[in-house]
């Protein structure tokens, strides 16, 4: 047993964010003790309120505070009172290009065939992963904007992508591929997009290193039709990070909303960032309604990466038991239940299987 209790940041942020984070500390305080595990909570303040209020965004001093941290969690971020990707860009991008979580993960797995819009399509058919890549591409803001405002106006960003950065992504799907069905899709757009030939050209270099891996690569927009008319065909998808951003949300619809989605933002072996991938929702915050089975499942996934796979996998069956069972009828606002029933019913299933002699 780890003799120092594990230190978590929290940053509930905006919206729906407090209420699906309260939820997912619920969850968490239920699964520690029976997997022996202590921690703490530091909560950071960092939200649109606080910038609205006080005109105080996130330093990038706090960064290295972050670094003492064994995990960071955040809830949602975003108001349609502060301009566009302000807050986002202080918190958010500041934490993945400052502490260099080079990785996006996001697992994509449907509990029951009720959850998906897609016909004909079972559990077993969507159980995926894809690695995106999280600190290059467009998201570094090369780039700008010239007459604005004027017809003649011109905005321009920029695409990067290092050899580094692929090669790190890759070898880590590589990796994860390695550990589950062996099978590693990199998806791109190299036909129209020369820059992203990097991608294939990597891949080639570095797949013989790897031969119980079986690849291969398609463009993006193959990807997105695949998704959704053979999702089995999937195990490990890598791809850029602007692709993975748009695949992901479409992967979430697959496995039944963004409410149920999860995600981690990794630089393995260091402190890393866990969030649900829905955004802030002004418009049901304060109604109750918000699944926070994308913020519990983040927080499983919190658990598994600082090595306390007990917790984690206790949360990760009762969210599937509450799922595939239609206890928890959806992992979206539409479910009839409350957000704190929600995660009251996952807190005392993660207790009920402690109790259980089997």
């Amino acid at each position: 047993m780890r003799e120092q209790p594990y230190r978590i940041g929290v940053i509930p942020g905006d919206g729906i964010g407090p209420d699906v984070t309260s939820e997912a500390l619920k969850v968490l305080a239920a699964a520690a003790p029976v997997a022996g595990m202590r921690y703490e909570l530091i909560e950071y303040p960092w939200s649109s309120a606080l910038y609205l209020d006080d005109g105080v965004l996130m330093p990038e001093t706090a960064l290295e505070e972050y670094r003492t941290l064994d995990a960071l969690f955040l809830g949602a971020l975003g108001d349609p009172r502060v301009e566009r990707g302000v807050i986002e860009r202080a918190v958010l991008m500041t934490i993945r290009l400052g502490l260099d979580l080079y990785i996006n993960l996001r697992p994509v797995q449907l509990y029951s065939a009720t959850l998906t819009p897609l016909k004909n399509v079972e559990p077993s058919d969507v159980d995926m992963v894809v690695v995106r890549e999280n600190t290059e591409d467009v998201y570094v803001g090369l780039g700008g904007t010239m007459r604005r405002g004027t017809p003649d106006e011109i905005a321009v960003a920029e695409m990067v992508f290092t050899r580094r950065g692929v090669e790190r992504t890759l070898r880590y799907a590589f990796e994860l591929a390695a550990s589950r069905r062996r099978h590693l899709t990199l998806v791109d757009k190299a036909n129209a997009i020369r820059a992203q030939e990097i991608w294939r050209r990597t891949l080639e270099e570095i797949a013989p290193e790897y031969p119980g891996v079986e690849t291969d690569a398609m463009y993006v927009d193959a990807a997105a039709m695949f998704m959704v008319t053979d999702p089995s065909r999937f195990d490990v998808i890598v791809t850029t990070n602007l692709f993975g951003d748009i695949l992901t949300d479409l992967g979430a619809a697959i496995q039944g909303g963004l409410g149920g989605a999860a995600s981690g933002n990794l630089h393995p072996g260091q402190v890393s960032l866990f969030e649900p991938i829905h955004g802030s929702a002004p418009d049901i915050a304060g109604k109750g309604v918000a699944s926070p089975v994308g913020a519990v499942s983040a927080m499983s996934m919190l658990l598994d990466y600082i090595g306390e796979r007990e917790a984690a996998d206790m949360i990760g069956i009762a969210v599937k038991e509450l799922l595939s069972s239609g206890r928890v009828p959806s992992a979206d606002a539409r479910s009839g239940l409350t957000t704190e029933q929600v995660g009251t019913m996952i807190a005392d299933e993660v207790r009920q299987m402690a109790a259980s002699p089997d």
